[in-house]
C-alpha cells in the first residue's frame, strides 16, 4: 500500500539515518495525532496555553518552568534573545539589534557545528555575537574564563553527536565557570533522550527538540530557571513571533511527552535485529558490518557498514549515493563516508525496511562484482 507521500507522486523513503529534519524527523504515533486534531479544531487563549504547556513540560524535566517553541533551533535564538534582553519590552522589540548591550555568547570552537544550519546563525538571530574559544580538537577552562568580559551575555554548550567528542571542557566545568561569573549556561540538547539530566546538573536553560527523541509533532522547548523562561516567553513579542508554534503542536508535544515517559525507546532492544542484519551483511562479498554505539554516548545502537573498495571497485560514497538515489530512497547515516563506512540507525525503521536495506546492499554489491568481472574479461 502506498503511503501519503507516494500518493502525491513522491518516492518512498526508508529512513535508516536517524531523527533527521531532512526526512521529516519522526513518525508520530496515532494517539498523539488524535490529540493534535482535537486541539486544532478548538479555540484557546494562546498566552495562557503557553503558560500551561510550560508547566506540563516542567513535570517531565524537573525545571522551574518551560517555554514551548517551534523547534530546537528557535529555542537557541529565543534563549539568546532572553539572556540579552532579560525580557525588557523595549529591548525585546529592538532585537536582533543588540548594539551597545552585553551580547556575546561564548562557545567552544569544537561546538561550533552545522546541524543543517550553523549553530552560530541561531545565536545571531537572537541578537548574540558568537565568541568561539579554544581549538577545534582541544579546549581548556582558561580559554573559556579568559573570554569573559563585560560584554558577555551567556555561555552556550552544545551536547550533540555533531560536536567534537574529545578534548572539550566538561559540562560541569562549563557550568562552574558560568556561575562563578554570574552568567547563565545554555545547553543545546536538541536530540538528547534524558530530559532531567542537564537541569539537575545546574544548567540555566536547556533546549530540546520535540520531534527528535520524543517523537512529537514539529516542536521544541526551553526548560530551566523561571525568570529566564519568562524572558524567553517575552520574545514572542519580538524575534520569536515568526517562530511561533500552533496550539495543535503544543498539545501534541504534551501528549508525546506523556507517552515518552512510559514508552521511552530502549536502544538495547534493537540489538538482536541489528545483529541478524549484520550477519547477513557480513555474508555479502565486499561489505562487512559491526555493531556500534552512538558516538555521543547515548543508548543508541547502529549497524556500521564498511565498503571494501578494493573488492567492489567503488567506495562507500558511491554505494551510499546509489542507496539514496534508488526507489525506495534509502538514507543511511553518512558522517564517516570519508573513512569508508556508513551506518544503519534502526530507530526510524518501519515494517520490512531493514530487510529491504540488506537486499539492496546485496544487489548493489553483486552488480559491482559483475561489472568488475566484465572489465577483467574484456
Amino acid at each position: 500500500m502506498m503511503n501519503i507521500y507516494e500518493r502525491i507522486g513522491l518516492k518512498r523513503v526508508i529512513n535508516a539515518c536517524g531523527k533527521m529534519t531532512i526526512l521529516g524527523v519522526s513518525a508520530v504515533d496515532r494517539t498523539v495525532m488524535d490529540e493534535v486534531a482535537e486541539a486544532a479544531s478548538n479555540y484557546v487563549e494562546i498566552d495562557t496555553l503557553i503558560d500551561r504547556v510550560g508547566e506540563l513540560i516542567s513535570t517531565h524535566t524537573g525545571a522551574e518552568d518551560s517555554c514551548v517553541t517551534s523547534s530546537a533551533s528557535a529555542g537557541i535564538a529565543i534563549s539568546v534573545a532572553a539572556v540579552i534582553s532579560k525580557g525588557d519590552p523595549n529591548l525585546v522589540e529592538r532585537l536582533p539589534d543588540s548594539s551597545g548591550l552585553a551580547n556575546e555568547v561564548i562557545l567552544l570552537k569544537g561546538h561550533s557545528v552545522n546541524y543543517g544550519a550553523p549553530v552560530t546563525t541561531m545565536v545571531r538571530l537572537g541578537g548574540g555575537v558568537p565568541v568561539e574559544v579554544g581549538q577545534a580538537n582541544e579546549s581548556e577552562a582558561f580559554h573559556v574564563a579568559s573570554a569573559i568580559t563585560g560584554r558577555t551575555a551567556a555561555i552556550l554548550y552544545v551536547k550533540s553527536h555533531h560536536a567534537v567528542q574529545k578534548g572539550m571542557v566538561p559540562l560541569a566545568e562549563m557550568i562552574r565557570i558560568a556561575h562563578e561569573h554570574g552568567l547563565p549556561l545554555i545547553i543545546d540538547a536538541a536530540a538528547e533522550e534524558d530530559l532531567k539530566k542537564y537541569v539537575a546538573a545546574g544548567a540555566d536553560l536547556v533546549i530540546y527538540s520535540g520531534a527528535k527523541a520524543i517523537d512529537a509533532p514539529t516542536s521544541g522547548f526551553i526548560t530551566g530557571r523561571k525568570a529566564l523562561i519568562a524572558a524567553c516567553k517575552a520574545q514572542y513579542h519580538g524575534i520569536g513571533r515568526p517562530m511561533k508554534i500552533g496550539k495543535e503542536c503544543m498539545l501534541g508535544l504534551v501528549k508525546a511527552l506523556d507517552r515518552y515517559a512510559v514508552h521511552k525507546h530502549d536502544g538495547r532492544a534493537d540489538i538482536p535485529a541489528l545483529e541478524a542484519a549484520i550477519a547477513e551483511i557480513n555474508g555479502i562479498r565486499g561489505l562487512s558490518a559491526e555493531l556500534e554505539q552512538d558516538e555521543a554516548g547515548r543508548e543508541i545502537y547502529r549497524a556500521r557498514v564498511r565498503v571494501h573498495a578494493d573488492v567492489l571497485g567503488v567506495d562507500a560514497a558511491a554505494i551510499e549515493a546509489q542507496l539514496r538515489g534508488g526507489s525506495p530512497a534509502i538514507y543511511t547515516r553518512k558522517y564517516y563516508l570519508n573513512a569508508g563506512v556508513f551506518s544503519i540507525d534502526p530507530r526510524p525503521l518501519q515494517g520490512d525496511d531493514l530487510a529491504v536495506i540488506v537486499a539492496r546492499l546485496r544487489q548493489l554489491a553483486g552488480a559491482c562484482l559483475q561489472e568488475n568481472t566484465a572489465k577483467e574479461n574484456a
